[in-house]
């Protein structure tokens, strides 16, 4: 059976000696089941109990040594909230307070960067002010991330599928008019997965002219006698649920310190980790002192299975733009034979079209000298693939 990596802050229940095997988050059944170390730099860091009404959330900017701008504020009006789930109707809007990035001259064809799971538009500090030489970067706080809000309700990926397009719609393409409705969409992780799940939905696909995916996450479709996990009775998926809920709020507390932030950050920087300094540790510590955050991070973790999920497969499929790969070639926790994979299936299904010569179909990859976040650890490296990525089909 095909062994899977976990791409959920299931590693959490390893901090403790546990495992949290009915986890049904973002999985891709392409590597090394070791690789299950998953996401936890990204979730370990929520205070509980401690955390007061008195918190003063601020950003890194305030004390980087970065040239980063101020961030903005969109207000999000969606159906994506806890009344319209628990009633199942989507007529019921509420607003989120969404955090963004917006960076270099306007009149220039719009990138817009989604972070991965936990991270936050920060984590793009060092891509930024490069690729806003040349283009009118946007960088966006995934909803229950960052700083962006942290409702509690249950999170899947139609969530932020909806968050990237509504975005691209409601802000960028209103700033850019009628006559520049163009876009290239890059991810990291999660950030991967959503950037290609929103450039395929029909709603914003002929405008997309490009998705670059920085080690994307994601589940494929399960192979032709695969085993699937059976769905435990409901007394069994109780147990499980409270377990699951204890072993991560353990975890919270014992890996809640800057130094065990640092360790697990650096054990995905395996190249060269000089990045992983105190500003990256505040970038992800600082938002889980939001009070919601403990519960937001454990719905994600454990329900975001329950929703609409597209396997990688289907979503290479739909897509009409070019893909850039930048994979960082020595990611512990999603491997290369991911990407081996999406080029596989994409050439199943669009055929062999390197370098676009029978239409705009078509798949490039650049191996990068890094872990799961390549565009941090090794911020030049995917700047210059970007950017020549981005000369070909802008």
């Amino acid at each position: 059976m095909t062994k899977h990596i976990l791409i959920t802050a299931a590693a959490a229940a390893l901090a403790v000696g546990l495992s949290l095997s009915t986890t049904t988050a973002f999985v891709t059944n392409a590597g090394n089941g070791n690789a299950a170390l998953s996401s936890a730099l990204f979730s370990f860091t929520t205070d509980t109990a401690e955390s007061s009404d008195a918190i003063i959330f601020s950003s890194p900017l305030a004390n980087s040594s970065l040239d980063m701008p101020p961030y903005s504020k969109w207000e999000w009006n969606t159906h994506h909230n806890a009344e319209s789930q628990l009633n199942k109707d989507s007529s019921s809007k509420t607003t989120h307070s969404i955090n963004y990035l917006s960076v270099g001259d306007t009149t220039k064809p719009a990138l817009l960067l989604v972070h991965g799971f936990g991270a936050s538009s920060y984590h793009f500090r060092y891509n930024i002010p490069e690729l806003a030489k040349d283009y009118h970067v946007y960088a966006i706080d995934l909803l229950g991330f960052g700083w962006s809000d942290k409702p509690i309700m249950d999170y899947d990926a139609s969530v932020w599928r909806d968050q990237v397009i509504e975005f691209i719609d409601q802000v960028i393409f209103k700033e850019k008019g009628d006559d520049n409705r163009s876009i290239a969409i890059a991810g990291n992780s999660l950030g991967g997965y959503t950037a290609m799940y929103a450039a395929s939905d029909s709603r914003i696909k002929e405008y997309v002219r490009g998705c670059i995916l920085l080690n994307a996450a994601g589940r494929f479709r399960p192979e032709e006698g695969e085993e699937t996990p059976a769905e435990p009775n409901p007394i069994v998926k109780s147990i499980s649920s409270a377990i699951q809920r204890l072993v991560i709020a353990c975890s919270f507390v014992i890996t809640k310190q800057p130094a065990r932030i640092e360790q697990i950050l650096k054990s995905v920087y395996p190249s060269d980790s000089s990045n992983v300094n105190s500003e990256l540790v505040e970038s992800i510590r600082a938002p889980a002192l939001d009070p919601n955050a403990a519960e937001v991070f454990y719905r994600v973790i454990t329900k975001n299975g329950s929703g609409p999920m597209a396997y990688v497969d289907d979503i290479i499929k739909e897509l009409e733009c070019p893909v850039l790969l930048a994979w960082g070639e020595k990611d512990p926790w999603i491997r290369p034979a991911a990407a081996d994979k999406m080029q596989r299936l994409h050439a199943e299904f669009h055929g062999e079209n390197v370098g676009g010569e029978n239409g705009s179909k078509w798949m490039k990859r650049v191996s990068i000298d890094a872990g799961h976040c390549p565009h941090d650890e090794a911020p030049e490296a995917v700047n210059k693939a970007i950017l020549r990525f981005a000369a070909e089909v802008f």
